[in-house]
């Protein structure tokens, strides 16, 4: 009887441990599969020059970090010394696989061929596709129209003798790195400024020839110095770091682009065109990660909307004090309100804008 009982007792024991052991390994299981995180969307980045440039490569770097504190998403950039790169950069990233491939400025608009990969997702910056094809969302801005209002500050100021620096000749500056549609549509633009304050104004353009060439920008700049330009607008990326170097050097002027440059030489930056790059790349990342990803279309950003615009020239103010000149920021202020009511249509470049060509 005790036998019996023993062993019974053994059994329940046995029974007891292999219960215990089958509910550890499911609740085990479930905790694994509970606790697996969900793959990060990846990105990858396809730039037209180098970053370091505190402009436009670095402008668009902030997008993309904030996505990655925000949604966890993994980042790629491909970085470019030249038009040399671009093809096998693009080529790279298609082969990566990514969520999402972000190719930035209108350069991309004949090296993509997005057609060629239905399932990927892409997302070019600058301008809007035409026809947009529905694996791609464009993030297009309105350039023209903060370089409109770049040209017409730089046309007063260089009628403002009475500041140090200024020659009092009827030249300005326009420094860019390689002819492309979108930077010929920050000329239309500028030279469009220019002309509504003075038609007889010359404006010397010069081509660095590349994006990420500082010591050529500051030779281009300082000859323009040479020939009497008071200020210069650089729309140059890297190679504007040189431009800002050269004005610092000759006590003269410039005007800075995408970012916020008026403290790299404070008091002869007179303002900074800002192109708010990071905001439309941010949210394009957030609508592969919400899922909500909507190809064929585009995000224009203008200067009504906030996409574009001109820092508030109070480090410029600082520096000169009594000399600045309140009626050009006053200018520039009225003339950003009538672009917002459509009284003055910015000059632009075709085909950038599907809407304005019909």
């Amino acid at each position: 009887m005790k036998k019996r009982a023993l062993l019974l007792l053994t059994a329940l024991l046995l029974l007891s441990v292999l219960i215990l052991s089958t509910c550890s390994k499911s609740s085990g299981g479930e905790a694994r599969a509970a606790g697996q995180t969900q793959k990060p969307i990846t990105v990858g980045v396809c730039l037209l020059g180098m970053l370091g440039d505190l402009s436009y490569n670095d402008v668009l770097k902030e997008g993309t970090d904030r996505a990655i504190a925000d949604f966890g998403v993994e980042v790629k950039i491909f970085e470019a010394r030249g038009p040399g790169d671009y093809e096998g950069n693009l080529m790279a990233a298609i082969a990566g696989g990514y969520d999402l491939i972000i190719c930035q400025g209108t350069t991309w608009l004949t090296l993509l061929n997005a057609d060629e990969y239905p399932d990927q997702k892409f997302s070019v910056t600058e301008a809007i596709m035409n026809p947009t094809p529905p694996n791609v969302t464009c993030i297009a801005f309105a350039p023209n129209e903060g370089q409109f209002l770049v040209g017409v500050a730089m046309a007063m100021l260089s009628k403002k003798t009475e500041i140090p620096g200024i020659t009092g000749e009827k030249k300005v500056g326009w420094i860019t790195g390689l002819e492309a549609p979108n930077i010929n549509d920050f000329w239309a633009g500028f030279e469009h400024g220019v002309r509504s304050v003075d038609p007889e104004i010359q404006i010397l353009k010069a081509f660095a020839g590349s994006w990420s060439d500082p010591i050529k920008g500051k030779e281009l700049a300082l000859a323009q110095y040479d020939q009497g330009v008071s200020v210069i607008a650089q729309v140059a990326s890297r190679t504007g770091l040189g431009i800002i170097e050269a004005a610092a050097e000759r006590k003269r002027f410039v005007v800075g682009v995408d970012a916020n440059q008026d403290n790299l030489a404070p008091g002869y930056v007179m303002t900074s065109m800002l192109k708010h790059l990071d905001v439309g790349v941010y949210t394009v990342i957030e609508s592969v990660v919400k899922n909500t990803f909507k190809g064929g279309d585009y995000l224009y950003m203008d200067f009504a909307s906030g996409g574009i615009g001109l820092t508030d020239f109070s480090v410029f103010k600082q520096h000169l004090g009594p000399l600045f000149p309140q009626d050009i920021l006053d200018t520039v202020e009225d003339y950003g309100r009538k672009i917002i009511s459509g009284e003055i249509k910015v000059n632009t470049f075709p085909g950038l804008r599907p809407w304005e060509d019909k």
